[in-house]
C-alpha cells in the first residue's frame, strides 16, 4: 500500500507543482499586460482632467474679465487672477503629458498659442478698462476676435480630448483581453490542481496537531512567567514596605536622639547664657548684645532643631492625634507659603501605621502643592464613613498631566505605594490649567467588642 501510495503522490505533486507554475505564468503575464493598460488609463484621465481644467480655467478668466470690463467692480479680477495663474499650470502639465507624443505635440503647440492669445487679449482689455480708455476696451469686447479663439481652444482641446478617449479604450480592451486570458488560465490550473487536494489535506491536518502541541507549550510558558512576574511584584512591593518601615523607624530614632541629646545641649547652652547674664548684672553695651545674639541663635537653633524633629517624626501625631497633627500641618503650611488653606477635619479611628500614612500623604502633597502647582487656594478634609476613611487634599493650582507625571514622578508612585501598602486606594484628578485633587481611601480600623 505505502509503495503504490508513492508514484501517485509523486504524480499529484507534479501536476500541483506544474498547476501552480502555469498559474503563476498566466496570472504574471495578465498582471503586466493589466498594469501596463491602468497606467496607460490613468495618465490618459490625468490628461483628460487638465484639458478639461484648462478649458475651465479659460473659460473662468474671460468670465471674471468681461465681469470687469462690464461692471468696473475689481472683485471680478479675483477669478480672473486665480484662472490666469492656474492656466499656466495646465499647459505644463500637457506638455509633459505630450512629450513623447509626436502626433498630438503640433496639436498642443496651437492649443498653447492660441490660450496665450486669448490671455493676451484679455489682459489687453483689462488695462485699457483699468486706464479708463472706453472706446478701446469696448472696441475689443465688440469684435469676434475672443470668440474665434475661443473656439480655436475647443477645437484643438476637443482633438486632444478625442484621442485621450480613443486610448482609454484601447487600454480598457486591454485590460478585458488580460482578465479573459487569466480567467482561463485559473480554470485550467484549478482543475489540475484538485487531484493534489488530498496531499494539502493531510499536510493541514498535520500543521494543525503541531500547532496546537506548540500553542499549549506557549501557554504553558506564558502561564509560568505570569508566576514569576507576580511573585517579583509580590516581593517587591513586600521589600518597598519593609523599606518604607525602616525609613520611618529609623526616623523616628533620629527625632528622637535630636531631641535627646541636641535638645538637651541647646536647653544646657540656653542656661549657661541666662546664667552668665545673671551673674555680669549690667554687662557693657557691647557684651550684652553679644549674649542677646547669641540667646537669639540658640532659640532659632532649637526651632529649626524642632522643625526637623517634626518632619522626621511628628511628635503632635502621638501626641495630640490626627486631627490636631493635621491642623497643625495645615497652619504652619500656610504661614510658610502663603497659600489659604481650608480644612474639614472629622474624628476618625485609624490605628497608629494608617494614621501616619495620612500624616505622610498630606505633607507629600502640601509639599507638591508648595513647589509646583502656583495655587492660592486649598483644602484638606478627612471624613469617617462606615467601614473607611476617606482623605482628600485639593488645589487650583496650574494642574499638571496625570499620564505623564505616572511615568516620571517618583513622588506620587511612592504615595500611590503607601496608601496600598495601608490597604487603600489612591486616586489622582488633575489636568493643566484646573487644578489637582488628590482621594485616599483607607480601610478604617475595626471595632472591638
Amino acid at each position: 500500500m505505502v509503495r503504490s501510495a508513492w508514484p501517485r503522490m509523486a504524480i499529484a505533486l507534479v501536476l500541483a507543482v506544474l498547476a501552480a507554475c502555469v498559474l503563476i505564468g498566466i496570472n504574471e503575464a495578465g498582471h503586466g499586460r493589466s498594469l501596463s493598460a491602468l497606467n496607460n488609463m490613468t495618465r490618459d484621465f490625468e490628461t483628460r482632467g487638465s484639458l478639461n481644467r484648462l478649458l475651465q480655467h479659460v473659460l473662468d478668466a474671460e468670465t471674471g474679465s468681461r465681469g470687469f470690463l462690464l461692471t468696473g467692480d475689481p472683485r471680478y479680477l479675483e477669478p480672473y487672477d486665480r484662472a490666469v495663474a492656474e492656466i499656466g499650470q495646465d499647459l505644463e502639465a500637457l506638455r509633459r503629458a505630450y512629450a513623447d507624443s509626436a502626433e498630438q505635440a503640433p496639436v498642443l503647440g496651437q492649443l498653447g498659442r492660441n490660450v496665450q492669445r486669448k490671455l493676451a487679449e484679455m489682459d489687453l482689455s483689462v488695462r485699457m478698462r483699468k486706464q479708463g480708455n472706453e472706446d478701446a476696451w469696448k472696441f475689443v469686447l465688440l469684435t469676434d476676435v475672443g470668440k474665434e479663439q475661443m473656439d480655436a481652444i475647443r477645437e484643438q482641446a476637443g482633438k486632444l480630448i478625442g484621442s485621450t478617449a480613443a486610448r482609454i479604450d484601447d487600454s480598457q480592451s486591454e485590460v478585458r483581453r488580460a482578465l479573459t486570458l487569466s480567467r482561463a488560465g485559473i480554470a485550467v490550473a484549478t482543475l489540475v490542481a484538485l487531484l493534489a487536494f488530498w496531499l494539502s489535506l493531510r499536510q493541514s491536518t498535520a500543521l494543525k496537531l503541531a500547532g496546537e502541541q506548540q500553542q499549549l507549550a506557549l501557554q504553558q510558558e506564558r502561564d509560568l512567567l505570569e508566576r514569576q512576574v507576580r511573585d517579583r511584584t509580590a516581593s517587591l512591593a513586600e521589600l518597598a514596605t519593609h523599606l518604607q518601615q525602616v525609613r520611618e523607624e529609623e526616623r523616628g530614632h533620629l527625632a528622637r536622639e535630636l531631641h535627646d541629646e541636641l535638645g538637651a545641649l541647646l536647653t544646657a547652652a540656653k542656661l549657661d547664657v541666662a546664667r552668665l547674664k545673671s551673674r555680669l548684672g549690667e554687662p557693657p553695651a557691647e557684651v550684652g548684645q553679644r549674649l542677646q545674639h547669641l540667646t537669639e541663635t540658640l532659640n532659632s537653633g532649637i526651632a529649626l532643631k524642632r522643625r526637623i524633629i517634626e518632619d522626621l517624626r511628628p511628635s503632635s501625631l502621638s501626641n495630640l492625634g490626627l486631627t490636631a497633627s493635621l491642623e497643625i500641618l495645615a497652619r504652619e503650611f500656610s504661614e510658610r507659603s502663603g497659600v489659604e488653606v481650608a480644612s474639614s477635619l472629622e474624628p476618625v479611628d485609624l490605628d497608629e501605621a494608617s494614621q501616619l500614612t495620612v500624616y505622610r500623604l498630606v505633607q507629600e502633597s502640601l509639599t507638591n502643592i508648595g513647589k509646583y502647582a502656583e495655587a492660592r487656594h486649598a483644602e484638606i478634609a478627612v471624613h469617617a464613613y462606615t467601614g473607611h476613611v476617606e482623605v482628600m487634599v485639593r488645589d487650583d493650582g496650574k494642574g499638571f498631566d496625570t499620564v505623564k507625571a505616572r511615568r516620571s514622578t517618583h513622588g506620587l508612585a511612592g504615595m500611590r505605594h503607601r496608601v496600598e501598602a495601608a490597604g487603600g486606594r489612591l486616586t489622582v484628578s488633575s489636568a493643566p490649567g484646573s487644578g489637582t485633587r488628590v482621594v485616599a481611601v483607607l480601610p478604617a480600623q475595626a471595632q472591638t467588642a
